[in-house]
């Protein structure tokens, strides 16, 4: 796998398609050149050299494992950004990143899978709306990120919403696994969504030349948007959790109920067994052993002391929490 595109900005709105075969030639005055590439983890990145990187781009544009993060190096900025993954079979979570270098006349964009932002972008671009400037085109791209991530946000927030009304209709334990899901989606997306946020903020504050602005503005809006996607993915684990307690605190009394039962069926039964016990020891001068009624009137006298327990155990309200 190895696609790339590139692009030249007039920075007015307009976009021409470059061939990265040829000589590249250089940007005119107002506007810059985007080179994006689609490349599997190990291949080389000699293409890279001719826009004039080094070995610390090439090491951060092909890193293996990467967080969102916001690197200056002199008038250029390295960036990690990352969105859902929105592709055919995939999960939500397993998020995709996105790899930027830019600067005042280019930028550089790399990722490992299809990031669907990034083809929105440059589908706009295309038809005469491409962004004015690399830091514009940077908020944009995360603007769409964050575009792409509030639906997956918008689901769970609907999912838990099912939960909680089925928890407080009763049902418990069948929502186990679903709730673990939802907790597992929210962690993985909230450890994302807070650094992207920093390294938005800190893009939006460095004294670069190349940022004016207009640009600060659109960087700001999208710091705002992550900020609050990862606000709400808070809440919806919070939420989870308590729902989650819940669901303890349904199973722990369900347990105390039974406990409960079956403490009263053995006080109830611990002293009729104690009586039968005297009754059966194989000694004289047991009492009632000639008398033909004896038997009724023990049977009796049983029901009569496990009536009497039940009254009991009624006034002390034992009967009544079940």
């Amino acid at each position: 796998m190895n696609e790339r595109f590139a692009l030249m900005l007039d920075g007015a709105g307009g976009a021409v398609s470059v061939d990265l075969d040829g000589p590249i030639p250089a940007p005119a005055e107002g506007g810059f050149l985007w080179v994006h590439v689609m490349q599997a983890a190990g291949t080389s990145a000699e293409w890279l050299a001719a826009l004039g990187g080094d070995g610390l781009v090439e090491a951060a544009l092909m890193a293996e494992e990467t967080r969102p993060r916001c690197t200056v190096l002199d008038e250029t900025v390295l960036m990690n950004l990352r969105g859902v993954n929105l592709n055919p079979g995939a999960q939500p979570e397993d998020m995709v990143s996105m790899r930027i270098w830019a600067g005042a006349r280019q930028i550089v964009t790399v990722t490992r899978r299809q990031v669907q932002a990034l083809g929105d972008l440059r589908t706009r671009s295309e038809a005469g709306k491409a962004p004015a400037s690399p830091a514009e085109l940077i908020a944009r791209l995360a603007l769409r990120l964050a575009d792409r991530a509030e639906p997956v946000v918008a689901e769970l927030n609907e999912r838990i919403d099912d939960l909680e009304e089925q928890v407080a209709a009763g049902h418990t334990m069948p929502l186990r696994t679903a709730l673990a899901d939802i907790r597992r989606v929210s962690i993985v997306l909230r450890r994302y969504m807070f650094p992207q946020r920093d390294a938005l903020s800190t893009l939006e504050i460095e004294e670069l030349p190349w940022i004016g602005r207009a640009e600060r503005s659109s960087l700001r809006e999208a710091t705002e948007r992550v900020t609050r996607l990862a606000e709400e993915l808070d809440a919806i684990r919070d939420r989870a959790q308590v729902v989650h307690d819940h669901m303890m605190d349904a199973r722990a009394e369900q347990m105390n109920r039974q406990m409960l039962l079956l403490s009263v069926v053995a006080a109830i039964f611990l002293p009729l067994g104690l009586i039968t016990g005297l009754l059966g020891i194989n000694v004289g001068g047991m009492p009632g052993a000639t008398s033909p009624h004896a038997f009724w009137i023990v049977s009796g006298g049983l029901l009569a002391v496990g009536a009497l327990l039940l009254f009991l155990f009624a006034r002390l309200g034992w009967l009544r929490s079940r």
